[in-house]
C-alpha cells in the first residue's frame, strides 16, 4: 500500500523514458473509495505534444491510473507520449 500523499511530487514517466510532468494530486471514486485518476502537472514539452498548452503554463491532466505500471521513485506508465496524446480518457482537470 502506498499513502497518497507519498504520490504527490513523484516524476511520471511514459513509456520510452519521456518526462511526462509531476503528480500533484489524485481523484477518488467515493463510492469505492479507489483512487481513480491521478492530477498530473505536464511538463512543457509533454504539454506541448498532447495538445494541452496553455499561454502562460502548463496544463494539469487527468489520468486514468490503468495506465500505470508501476510506482516506486518514479510513477511509469505502460504507454508512449504518442499512445498518450490518442487516449480520449486523458483531460484536463478542471478545478
Amino acid at each position: 500500500m502506498v499513502d497518497t500523499e507519498e504520490l504527490t511530487g513523484k516524476n511520471v514517466i511514459a513509456e520510452g523514458g519521456i518526462v511526462l510532468g509531476e503528480v500533484k494530486g489524485t481523484q477518488v471514486n467515493t463510492s469505492t473509495w479507489q483512487i481513480t485518476n491521478l492530477k498530473v502537472k505536464l511538463s512543457n514539452q509533454a504539454s506541448d505534444q498532447l495538445g494541452f498548452k496553455k499561454r502562460f503554463r502548463s496544463s494539469t491532466i487527468c489520468m486514468p491510473v490503468t495506465l500505470v505500471s508501476a510506482v516506486g521513485d518514479v510513477i511509469t506508465l505502460t504507454k508512449s507520449l504518442i499512445e498518450l496524446s490518442q487516449n480520449p480518457e486523458i483531460t484536463e482537470c478542471l478545478e
